[in-house]
């Protein structure tokens, strides 16, 4: 598991992601080549209409790829993304994937995938990452 040597030491690690984390945005799971974090829909995420605010989608997407690019011996910052919004969301729990398309030595692109409960795709965000030395 990239340089945790268990997923409790990951969730302790990215635990100080208080922006996340005080919106209900959890680590699920991570490994070298996937990371998923988990966000329970609740009315404070909600937008004017009912639905869950783009920006919510986001953080959650946002969250995934931190927690794929960064571990304790690189630090990765986000160069530039991107986020397409496929369908509405509106409760329950949404699930963030992400998953590398390059893992290069100075870069990254990394697609995240947002789904509903019932497997519904919600979003896809991608982003690219900047590796900054130690």
């Amino acid at each position: 598991m990239k340089n945790f040597d268990t997923i409790e030491e990951a969730k302790a690690f990215f635990a100080n992601d208080k922006f996340a984390t005080e919106n209900g945005i959890s680590v699920e799971a991570l490994d070298e080549k996937c990371a998923v974090a988990v966000m329970t829909v609740l009315p404070r995420h909600k937008n004017a209409v009912g639905g869950v605010m783009g920006g919510a989608i986001f953080t959650l997407a946002d969250f995934a790829f931190a927690m794929l690019t960064n571990d304790r011996n690189r630090t990765t910052v986000a160069q530039q993304v991107s986020i397409n919004y496929l369908a509405p969301a509106k409760e329950g729990r949404l699930t963030a994937t992400a998953s590398y398309i390059k893992d290069g030595r100075s870069s990254c692109v990394v697609n995240v995938d947002i789904e509903d409960d019932s497997g519904r795709k919600i979003a896809r965000f991608t982003g690219t990452g900047f590796k900054l030395k130690q």
